[in-house]
Parts: structure tokens; sequence; C-alpha cells
């Protein structure tokens, strides 16, 4: 049973979201209608369930806040998943084959299929907020293994995107063959928008960091907000325009790459 991740009680005015859900297609989650998940493993944490399969996605993405000393010392991922955790604010201890990594607001660790990832919160019994991610790796000959990464977003230069300098992409893993997806931040100034409206088979799960934007999924253009969670499924079509003065539109999103399609 699912507990609601906000304030209890009835609200005023009338039920409405601007969530809408298209499985196997596109869905825009907005944290209002999020509710907490128990977890095996994940100790004094409240867990949503955001991108799964059975919203039709590959891969499972969850928004976890971390609270106290909380985390999960069990053990996640390993035996062919991947896993993937970034900081969206706290401080948490991340320990990977028995090496510790200290990850603040903006750090991140990719965890390899053949490991598991334990971590901890760290930010003086304050909470925590963790973006993760898992995907069963999908293996291809002769292309190497992939290996633990970590780093922090604050120390990556960010690049233009396709070549317009009003839109700037941070790449967080590798360009390594041996990785069958990647994380990216993307960031719009406001008033920047995509170049044209993208159509791949590539899906994507993205969390947005910051600002606001209209966005274009399969031809429907919604507005999406700093918290939001959008799901790009297969052959969606999909772009968007930041909007608002001041503050870029910025999301963090996973996308499958480097490998054929499975038959």
């Amino acid at each position: 049973m699912g507990y609601l991740n906000h304030q209890q009680g009835y609200r005023e005015g009338l039920l409405e979201t601007r969530s809408i859900i298209k499985k196997g297609d596109y869905a825009v989650v907005t944290p209002d209608g999020l509710v907490n998940n128990v977890v095996p493993g994940f100790d004094d944490c409240d867990m949503s369930i955001l991108g799964s399969p059975r919203m039709g996605a590959r891969f499972v993405d969850y928004l976890v806040t971390v609270k106290n000393q909380g985390g999960n010392t069990q053990g996640f991922g390993g035996d062919g998943v991947q896993t993937f955790m970034y900081v969206v604010y706290g401080n948490v201890t991340a320990t990977v084959d028995g090496e510790s990594f200290e990850l603040s607001e903006g750090g991140y660790i990719y965890v390899p299929p053949h490991l598991e990832l334990t971590f901890v919160n760290s930010n003086n019994g304050e909470d925590s907020r963790l973006f993760l991610y898992k995907k069963r790796y999908q293996e291809a000959k002769n292309v190497g293994k992939p290996e633990i990464v970590t780093g922090n977003v604050n120390d990556i230069q960010a690049k233009a995107y396709e070549g317009m300098d009003e839109v700037l992409v941070q790449d967080l893993l590798p360009a390594d063959i041996a990785y069958d997806m990647n994380f990216h931040i993307l960031s719009f100034k406001p008033g920047a928008s995509h170049g044209y409206i993208e159509t791949h088979v590539q899906e994507h799960g993205a969390y947005v960091l910051s600002g606001r934007g209209m966005y274009n999924l399969d031809n429907n253009w919604m507005p999406v907000d700093k918290g939001d969670y959008i799901f790009m499924g297969a052959y969606a079509l999909q772009a968007t325009y930041a909007v608002g003065l001041d503050e870029s539109f910025s999301y963090i999103y996973s996308k499958d790459a480097n490998r054929d399609v499975e038959i």
C-alpha cells in the first residue's frame, strides 16, 4: 500500500493534477501525486517509484528522501543490474566493493552490473534527496566492461548542445562503448529550445532540477516544472522550450546507448 508523500487530509478546491500517463509512450509525473513505497533494503527512506517497466520503460527510476541515518546497507543492484545515483541535495556516503565515496549536492556515482551499491545519509541529521536508477545491463561482444564512475556536475564543463550556445549539456559518464547507457544534464536558457522535434528509439527518464518549460511529448505540449519527472518512450516525439525570465530549465536524464535493438 502506498502512502501520500505530502500533507494528509483534504485540499482546498477540486482534485486536479498536471500529471499525465500514456503507458509505453510518455508521462509527466508531478510531485503532488507521489506516494511512498516500502522497498526492502531501504531503511528510513521515503521512496517514490517514478519510471518502471509497468509504465513501459526498460529501467526503473526512483526519488528517494533519505532521513536521519537512513540508507541502504543491504545492497542495491548487482547480479547483472547496473545502478546510478545522483544527489539532488544533501550528503550521502556511498560504498562500492569496499571503497567509500562522499557525495554532496550534484554528486553522482555509476556502479557496474557486477557490483552492489550501498549508501547512508551523512547530512548531519538533515534529509538528503537522491535520484536513483537501475537497468539490466545489455551484454555485447568485444565492448569491454564498464567501471565505477563518480564525480560532481559542478566540476564538469558544460558544452554547447548541437551547436546552440543557449542550450548546454554535461556528460556524466564516459563516451565508451562498454556502457549501454549514459546520463546527461541538459540546460536551456530562458527562451531557448531544441533545434528540432526529436524522434528516436532511445528511451529517457528525466528529473527536472530547475526552471520550467513547455514540453512536446508525442505532439502534445504540456507545462513541466522543477521537481517533475518525465518519461519519454521509444519513438515518442520530444522537444522543449524553456520558459520563465531568469532561471535555466535544467534536467538530468538517462539514455540507452551503444547497443543494437534486441529482437
